[in-house]
């Protein structure tokens, strides 16, 4: 793919104001390869010729310098005001920088006040995009080189589709615990219990004795026992319920619903959307087609969005904002659009402007691809 590259260059009083220049750019996300400072250094021996100094090295000094970047012989005088600002002691910065950021990088690079050496000369330090074969943006102050970088073709882009694929796995959704333990409890029961008792009584009597009553060798003996009941405890463990686990299984169905993305690649042809009547023909059945995909099923009509999407094919062509992204934009785009359609939402037509949008940077950067 084939990708727009810029250098700018500014000139600088002193060497603190070249270093903040080049801290600033730094700070806002340019490499130290793609920032270069530059400088006479005044010799450390009498009569020794002054060097250029640079933070980083190039072949042939000031002059090799500026002839990589504009192409420049020898003999060329395109350079010569800043070759003639260096040996008067100005500092000399430069920034490598993509071609949609270099109102980024100029501004930035403005914002600290450069010295003005073209004067009325501005336009012969304007360079161009060799090609791109659009003029590269300059001002007073600060003079752009345009450059292209190529990678080898032929470019491929990748056609994507997202599968979906459905499996199943076991989740715990609950459960029971089923355990045992012995547990006491205090009983009660009355029990009739039985004693016996002997009772011995006396009873006087007046008799005559007989024979048999003094009897020698006669002994009476008479044994009464006594019994008497106690409760006896006695325990027997009866099995009075059980207790059985099992499971029930049952299915169903559910569907399952999600998005799958896919990539698809659409060919334009630049030669009929860039010539007369077939080229707003053809532009005009793209927004129309992805109004279908889009909106159809919403009820509106392709009249309702067809001024969106021609705005924002229009801003996208605007001096404005081109080469800056969407994002810095957006709020600028989103105000106009209110001024000029004010009963129409933002929110509502924001994709179809974008939509309109794309078609001018996408085909510009397809157009750059393909050289």
């Amino acid at each position: 793919m084939a990708t727009t590259q810029s250098t700018l260059v500014a000139v600088f009083r002193s060497r603190g104001e070249a270093e903040n220049a080049a801290n600033d750019l730094k700070a806002n996300g340019y490499d130290n390869d793609q920032v270069y400072v530059g400088s006479y250094t005044e010799p450390a021996n009498a009569g020794a010729s002054r060097e250029w100094s640079a933070t980083r090295h190039h072949e042939g000094g000031i002059k090799g310098w500026f002839k990589s970047l504009f192409g420049q012989d020898d003999d060329a005088t395109e350079y010569r005001d800043y070759e003639n600002a260096a040996n008067s002691g100005a500092v000399i910065v430069s920034v490598e920088t993509a071609e949609q950021d270099v109102d980024r990088a100029m501004r930035i690079l403005e914002s600290h006040n450069p010295l003005d050496i073209t004067e009325d000369k501005a336009a012969a330090s304007s360079a161009q995009s060799t090609e791109a074969g659009q003029q590269a943006r300059s001002t007073p102050a600060v003079a752009a080189s345009g450059k292209r970088k190529s990678d080898d073709l032929p470019a491929s882009l990748s056609a994507v589709e997202e599968d979906i694929r459905v499996g199943k796995r076991s989740v715990r959704r609950g459960g029971v615990r089923v355990y045992s333990r012995v547990t006491e409890r205090p009983v009660e029961e009355t029990v009739n219990l039985r004693e016996e008792h002997v009772r011995v009584e006396r009873q006087p009597i007046n008799r005559s004795a007989t024979a048999n009553d003094l009897k020698p060798g006669t002994q009476q003996v008479i044994e009464v026992e006594e019994f008497a009941e106690e409760p006896v405890i006695q325990k027997q463990a009866r099995v009075v319920e059980e207790v059985r686990v099992s499971k029930d299984v049952s299915e169903r169905n559910e569907t399952i619903r999600d998005t799958v993305r896919s990539r698809e690649i659409e060919v334009e042809d630049l030669s009929k959307s860039d010539s007369g009547a077939s080229g707003a023909d053809t532009l005009d059945s793209d927004f129309r087609r992805d109004f279908e995909s889009r909106y159809a099923s919403s009820g509106s009509s392709y009249a309702d969005y067809e001024p969106a999407y021609a705005y924002g094919y229009n801003v996208a062509n605007d001096p404005r904002y081109q080469g800056r992204s969407w994002d810095e934009v957006e709020s600028d785009l989103r105000s106009e659009y209110g001024r000029r359609y004010p009963i129409s939402t933002w929110e509502k037509m924001k994709a179809s402007v974008r939509y309109g949008w794309d078609k001018v940077t996408g085909r510009t950067r397809s157009a750059a691809a393909t050289r």
